[in-house]
């Protein structure tokens, strides 16, 4: 596994480049969030995406979520309603997970049973840059042990996944939340977790 150290707020683009150079090539990487670190692959590229669910199998997570760089850009993915574009500009980018109806354009190995997906813009620099310059929304699911309790520490994450990414993307130990989910694929908002995001705004 290639590993290189960023900083937090002005990313080298060199490494950035590296990522995405193996985003592009079919390869899977770790990358810090606003939230925590996450397992990532480009979505369009289907073993990369049978290797995340592998590497994830017995952590209990169900929804894989993506991140697109703005929120122009969910409108490719995903239908937005006139209410949840004016929530989500609002919120955006933050620590928040949007629950909403699939475009075909997405891989159907992300929708749910109810055909939908769950979208993250994320408030940090390096995911923002990740999807900018692949040109492509990446899985976000987050970096956890076996048995689903998050990881934190880089220098953990960088020996237990060693040999199963290709690359990490590391700004040190991160202590946040997992993102908050709120489902706006209905008429009424739906808080399906409380994390790191303030969700008093849908009570």
């Amino acid at each position: 596994m290639e590993y290189y150290e960023l900083h937090p707020v002005t990313p080298q683009l060199r490494f950035i480049n590296k990522a995405v150079e193996v985003l592009r090539s079919g390869g899977v990487v770790i990358y810090p969030t606003d939230t925590v670190y996450g397992i990532g692959c480009d979505i369009f590229n289907r073993e990369a995406l049978e290797r995340v669910y592998y590497i994830k199998q017995d952590a209990g997570t169900k929804l894989f979520s993506f991140i697109c760089p703005n929120l122009k850009d969910i409108a490719k993915y995903a239908r937005v309603s006139d209410y949840a574009y004016k929530t989500m500009k609002k919120l955006l980018p933050g620590p928040y997970t949007f629950v909403l109806p699939a475009a075909k354009e997405v891989p159907k190995k992300l929708w749910t049973k109810r055909e939908t997906v769950g979208i993250r813009v994320p408030d940090h620099n390096i995911a923002l840059e990740l999807t900018k310059e692949l040109g492509n929304p990446i899985v976000s699911t987050s970096v956890t042990k076996r048995n689903g309790d998050l990881l934190y520490n880089a220098e953990e994450i960088k020996l237990i996944f060693e040999n199963q990414v290709d690359l990490m993307l590391s700004v040190g130990p991160l202590d946040g939340e997992p993102s908050s989910i709120i489902d706006l694929s209905r008429e009424e908002p739906e808080v399906l977790r409380e994390g790191a995001g303030d969700v008093s705004y849908f009570y």
